[in-house]
């Protein structure tokens, strides 16, 4: 039978997603724990009818990825976490057609960012974030040489001393979220008019002092992924990603506190 989870993970010690042979990725914990409980013979080899919604960067983090694979039917979401590490939660699942592939299949996928920036204008982000959305050829927002057009939607609210944003589209061609934030940035901070946008999504290569890089990758999630199917929750597998994940809010909120007296030279 066919089914398909979702997985959420905490990213920041991970080479991204995607298996590699020489790194630690999220999918290689994910086939070292179909190997230990006997779902395929080899960690090395995916198993059949396997694919995976997205492909995050090293440091990104995900809520709601979805990976489909043949399974015994024993094979939920509480059976899967208990051979992958704390840091890999699987917590929901549906039994799906086997012709389902969670990439193919995907509607459309949502990633959020949360942005440290406590003097913002929040109207210029509005600004930016409009001028985003819609469709665009997106080229001058990743390296990618093809699939650059989409269909973008944009949003986003004050937290605090941060700015969540959310990009949303069928797909994103690489580096594109976190090449987007860091013109939203530059544009709300005043480092560039708003008009700046419509260079970057013109036609002509945007080069030399107005080129740019791509903002920090932990601050970005996989938000969701949506697919035609419904995924039932498994309740004791949401403890434990809610427990596990508690702990690790408290680690960084004790380390942030930590960081703040080390700030203090009075």
């Amino acid at each position: 039978m066919r089914r398909a989870f979702r997985v959420a993970y905490d990213g920041t010690a991970y080479r991204g997603f995607q298996r590699q042979p020489h790194a630690e990725t999220v999918e290689n914990d994910l086939f070292r724990a179909l190997a230990a409980l006997g779902v395929t013979p080899d960690p090395q080899v995916p198993p059949d009818g396997y694919a995976a919604a997205g492909r995050t960067d090293a440091g990104v983090s995900a809520r709601a990825q979805t990976v489909s694979l043949d399974c015994p039917e024993w094979l939920s979401p509480v059976a899967l976490n208990s051979e992958l590490p704390a840091d890999v939660r699987a917590w929901a699942s549906a039994d799906v057609a086997e012709t389902f592939h969670a990439q193919y299949d995907a509607r459309s996928r949502r990633y959020r960012y949360f942005l440290h920036a406590p003097d913002a204008a929040d109207s210029r982000v509005q600004d930016a974030l409009d001028r985003l959305a819609g469709s665009h050829d997106f080229h001058n927002l990743t390296p990618d040489e093809t699939g650059t057009e989409r269909d973008l939607r944009t949003g986003f609210e004050r937290d605090g001393e941060f700015l969540v944003c959310t990009f949303e589209a069928g797909g994103f061609p690489r580096s594109f979220v976190r090449r987007a934030v860091r013109l939203v940035e530059w544009v709300a901070s005043g480092e560039r008019d708003p008009e700046f946008v419509g260079r970057v999504l013109g036609s002509e290569p945007v080069t030399g002092a107005d080129s740019f890089g791509a903002a920090p990758p932990e601050p970005l999630v996989l938000d969701s992924v949506a697919h035609p199917v419904r995924f039932e929750r498994d309740e004791q597998a949401v403890a434990s990603l809610a427990s596990v994940f508690g702990r690790r809010r408290v680690e960084r909120q004790t380390g942030a506190r930590v960081a703040d007296r080390l700030t203090r030279t009075d």
